[in-house]
């Protein structure tokens, strides 16, 4: 069965080989179909028998082999091209094979790519000044001072919820309850969905960790309800939340929690693995507020290594403080070639020019995506999100993951959120005639879908 598999690969990726790459795919509104791959194809037979019958089962996934990609492009094993507005789920943000990436990737293999934090290292210690300094100068956590480097967002907000409880046990052994939010993603190991309230999560690992409450966003006295100076060591939210439907939480709610949890000596943490690195068109989506608001931790992940795995935990000092040696670790966090991955990401994103044209960016999408919502009154009822995490809401008349599916076959890759959500994550450099096309193909994808 090993040999056979092998085979097929090897005479697969041939093919991909063979053809030549288009470059003239969707031009203004030409919509050309690209079905998903049957299971006689050359892609069919590789998830077949080389991926399904090896692979734990995680999501439901089409028949779409992708092989390789060039910017905003990708392409799959019969080499079709597709646009892409969903970068991975908001991780490639300078875009596929990025050329200076490429490079550093190059060079850092060369030289050292792991040494494990038993030692200090060149470009983790460079990654963490920089971005404790650029928080800072782009209006971000006002007293950032330490930086924790792990391998995924999951990680790093598992890092926030072991600080945030050492800093409450410092206080008092009772000091260790959390409060989430509704609609909220904060990942998928154990302590991350904790605090993730989806039954369609949870429900299968239950029970689950204990001492976390859920309160409703812009509701704050449902926080005040379940606060608790005695008990309550954290709160975490999302200024944007992406998985839960696109949603920027408000400048006054977000003002008002702080006040509750200084109030009250709660750390606040903000989770912006998805809306942060450039996403709204700030540094941090939290950049747009006062410092009254900022957090006391900022979880970060996805854009970081533009598709190397890599997170971080930034705290202040007051939360170093509670923490000692060995109260937490990690074997590959803060590599070196991570790091100087994640060092040039968070040069190039934080250049205010780049952060302009993301602005930009976003409004032409906004406007587009407008235009699209005015086009299907009874169909969407708003267009959500902030910079270039964007979101069409749909009501019930229109299902969004018809509409995904219809745009893969019109040659774009999209994604749903939660609450009937098309989202909109772009790579941040995307080019102004891929929003263009990829806009006009939403367009044709939802008008085929009403009239199917």
């Amino acid at each position: 069965m090993l040999r056979n598999s092998t085979s097929v690969l090897k005479k697969s990726l041939k093919l991909a080989q063979r053809q030549p790459f288009s470059t003239t795919f969707i031009r203004s509104t030409t919509i050309k179909s690209i079905p998903d791959a049957n299971d006689d194809t050359a892609t069919g037979k590789y998830i077949t028998t080389v991926t399904k019958p090896y692979t734990v089962t995680t999501y439901a996934r089409p028949n779409l082999v992708i092989t390789h990609g060039k910017g905003s492009h990708l392409y799959d094993l019969e080499n079709r091209q597709y646009l892409d507005f969903y970068s991975g789920i908001a991780v490639t943000c300078l875009g596929h094979s990025n050329p200076e990436i490429t490079n550093i990737i190059n060079d850092q293999a060369g030289k050292l790519m792991h040494c494990s934090n038993l030692f200090y290292n060149l470009p983790a210690g460079e990654l963490a000044n920089k971005l404790v300094d650029k928080t800072k100068q782009s209006g971000g956590l006002h007293d950032a001072q330490r930086v924790f480097l792990c391998n995924s967002g999951t990680e790093a907000n598992e890092a926030a919820l072991k600080f945030a409880r050492k800093y409450g046990k410092t206080i008092s052994p009772n000091k260790t309850e959390i409060i989430t939010f509704e609609n909220s993603f904060h990942g998928r190991s154990m302590g991350a969905l904790s605090v993730t309230p989806n039954p369609k999560y949870q429900q299968p690992f239950a029970p689950l960790i204990p001492g976390v409450q859920v309160a409703t966003p812009e509701d704050i006295n449902s926080v005040a309800n379940l606060i608790s100076k005695e008990k309550t060591c954290a709160v975490i939210i999302e200024p944007v939340q992406g998985e839960g439907g696109v949603t920027p939480i408000s400048a006054e709610f977000l003002l008002q929690l702080r006040k509750l949890c200084s109030d009250n000596d709660v750390l606040l943490i903000y989770d912006e693995i998805q809306c942060g690195l450039g996403r709204t068109g700030k540094l941090w989506a939290h950049s747009y507020l006062p410092k009254e608001a900022h957090p006391d931790i900022v979880t970060i992940a996805k854009a970081l290594g533009n598709g190397f795995p890599i997170g971080a935990t930034m705290i202040t000092e007051k939360v170093e403080n509670a923490l000692q040696v060995g109260d937490h670790g990690t074997t590959y966090g803060g590599n070196p070639l991570g790091s100087r991955i994640g060092s040039y990401v968070v040069d190039t994103i934080s250049d205010d020019k780049f952060l302009e044209d993301v602005q930009h960016k976003s409004d032409l999408f906004v406007a587009g995506l407008n235009k699209i919502a005015e086009k299907y009154p009874e169909n969407i009822d708003t267009v959500k999100g902030k910079g270039l995490l964007l979101g069409l809401q749909f009501n019930s008349s229109l299902d969004s993951g018809k509409v995904v599916a219809k745009c893969r076959e019109n040659g774009l890759l999209v994604i749903t959120a939660g609450m009937n959500v098309l989202r909109i994550v772009p790579a941040l450099n995307i080019p102004e005639d891929v929003i263009a096309e990829g806009l006009a193909i939403i367009d044709a994808s939802i008008s085929q879908v009403l009239a199917d």
